[in-house]
C-alpha cells in the first residue's frame, strides 16, 4: 500500500502535503520560509498517487520509491547530477499498464517545479547540457519561458529497461514539460547500449535544468525576456 511514511521526514512535512491534498487533485503548495525554493504536490487520480516534494537549492539528496525500477534509477541519476532535493513516493494501476503511472510522475514532477519557480524572475531560464557516458551521449537543451514544447529524438533498441517499457519514456517527458510549461529538446543520436543512452538523458537533463532554474544575482527581479513578460 501507499504511504508516505518514507516520503516525508516530520510531521510537519506530512500536515502540509496533506493540505496540499485538500486543494484537490493536482493541488501544490509552495513554500519559502527558509529562503529556498521549494514545494510540495501531491496528484492523485482514480488510477495513481503521486507525492513529491522539491527544493531546487539542494544537495542532490533523495528518497524516491516508484513501482518501476528504473524509472526510480532515472530519477536518481536526475536528481543527483541537477543538485536538486527530491522526495518522490508513486504507486499505480501497473495491472492495467505503465503509462499512466510515468505520465503522472512525470506531470507531478513538472509541477513540483513550476511551483518552485514562482514567478520565475530572475532565473537563468534557459538551460543545456551535453552528458557522455560511455558509448551514448545525450544532447538536452530548456527553456523556462512558460511556452509548451518538446523534441524528442530519441531511438532505443530494446522495448524494456529493467520493467520499464522504453516507450513510456517519451510519455513521461511531455507530461514533464506540459506541467512545467517549457520548451524541451532532447537528442540522443548514438549508443549501443540502451541503458546508457536513458542514463545519459536524464543526467544532460538534470544539468540542463539545474542551469536554467539557477539564479543570477544582477537580474533578481527582472523577467529574462525582451518583452518583459514570460
Amino acid at each position: 500500500m501507499f504511504s508516505t511514511t518514507n516520503l516525508l521526514r516530520t510531521d510537519r512535512g506530512n500536515d502540509s502535503i496533506n493540505r496540499a491534498a485538500e486543494q484537490g487533485r493536482g493541488g501544490a503548495i509552495l513554500t519559502k520560509a527558509d529562503g529556498f525554493r521549494k514545494a510540495l504536490v501531491r496528484r492523485e487520480t482514480t488510477q495513481t498517487r503521486v507525492d513529491a516534494e522539491l527544493t531546487l537549492e539542494g544537495m542532490g539528496k533523495y528518497m524516491l520509491e516508484t513501482p518501476i525500477g528504473f524509472l526510480t534509477h532515472m530519477l536518481e541519476a536526475f536528481v543527483q547530477h541537477g543538485r536538486f532535493n527530491l522526495n518522490l513516493c508513486a504507486e499505480g494501476d501497473l495491472d492495467v499498464d505503465q503509462h499512466h503511472t510515468v505520465e503522472e510522475v512525470g506531470t507531478a514532477l513538472g509541477e513540483a517545479f513550476d511551483q518552485a519557480l514562482g514567478n520565475r524572475l530572475g532565473i537563468n531560464r534557459a538551460g543545456f547540457f551535453v552528458f557522455p557516458m560511455d558509448d551514448a551521449v545525450a544532447f538536452v537543451a530548456v527553456d523556462l519561458s512558460r511556452r509548451v514544447y518538446l523534441h524528442y529524438d530519441v531511438a532505443f533498441q530494446t522495448g524494456t529497461l529493467g520493467a520499464l517499457e522504453t516507450n513510456q519514456l517519451q510519455e513521461f517527458f511531455h507530461a514533464f514539460t506540459r506541467a512545467l510549461h517549457c520548451t524541451i529538446h532532447i537528442k540522443v543520436p548514438y549508443g549501443h547500449n540502451d541503458h546508457h543512452r536513458a542514463e545519459s538523458l536524464f543526467k544532460a537533463l538534470g544539468k540542463a535544468l539545474r542551469m536554467a532554474c539557477s539564479l543570477d544575482s544582477r537580474e533578481v527581479q527582472d523577467v529574462p525576456s525582451t518583452k518583459g513578460v514570460f
